[in-house]
């Protein structure tokens, strides 16, 4: 795998690159300080996987691995970063993992090989697209689960939002994230959210609630889902 290191400190890019060189079936095609250098590197090189700091000056990671997200073929991100308070909110850009520094050589090793299934390649030949099915004024009606923000159960149906509205299907939430184990997440004994649309988590007061981009409804989720969707999102 191909990568390219991001980080504004020097030591830290020489740590990664150390590691790496002890994974023969990695190489570290190119290093940059910034998001300036960044953007352009991977323009140029066309890495397989980028391992961006979060806390870097002008412009930070999340805002570039949004970024990143926005290309044509995006390259796998990987987080890594001294502040664990960030882990949420870098959800945003759709990372594939999460390393804390300082990072150990196994934790990174375990990344990589997560990340294996999301290289540039793997997006490159990626033609299958996860679609629901269901009923709307007797009609049956395909929808991509890439336009569907989430799922709330309902009486004895479930209520899917999607961009353009919503519907009732007869898929229960257990059957739904049996299917979509990698995109589906739990917040709620009620509600599953589309993991690709996390944006925020709020706490008040002991209380939680998850926003979405791109939808306006603020979701409750459970005491005990919190530590999960933790889990789920790293």
């Amino acid at each position: 795998m191909r990568i390219l290191i991001v980080d504004d400190e020097p030591l830290a890019r020489a740590r990664l690159k150390r590691l790496l060189a002890q994974l023969p079936e990695h190489q570290c095609v190119a290093e940059a300080e910034n998001a300036s250098q960044a953007l352009q590197q991977i323009k140029q090189l066309q890495p397989d996987l980028v391992l961006l700091d979060i806390a870097m000056p002008e412009q930070d990671g999340i805002s570039l691995g949004t970024e990143i997200l926005q290309l044509a073929v995006p390259p796998a991100v990987i987080f890594v970063t001294a502040h664990p308070q960030h882990a949420l909110d870098a959800y945003q850009a759709s990372p594939v993992g999460y390393l804390l520094k300082p990072v150990a050589a196994e934790a990174l090793q375990t990344a990589l090989q997560k990340a294996g299934t999301l290289t540039r390649a793997h997006l490159e030949k990626k033609t299958v697209v996860a679609k629901l099915t269901y009923l709307q004024a007797g009609v049956k009606r395909q929808l991509a689960l890439d336009d569907i923000f989430y799922f709330t159960a309902d009486d004895k149906y479930v209520r899917m939002v999607f961009k353009q509205g919503e519907a009732l299907i007869e898929q229960s939430l257990v059957q739904l994230q049996q299917q979509f184990p990698q995109l589906l997440v739990r917040i709620h004994r009620r509600t599953l959210i589309n993991k690709a649309y996390f944006a925020r988590l709020l706490s008040q007061d002991g209380r939680h609630w998850v926003l979405l981009n791109g939808c306006d409804d603020k979701l409750e989720v459970s005491r005990r889902e919190v530590a999960s969707l933790r889990d789920s999102l790293m």
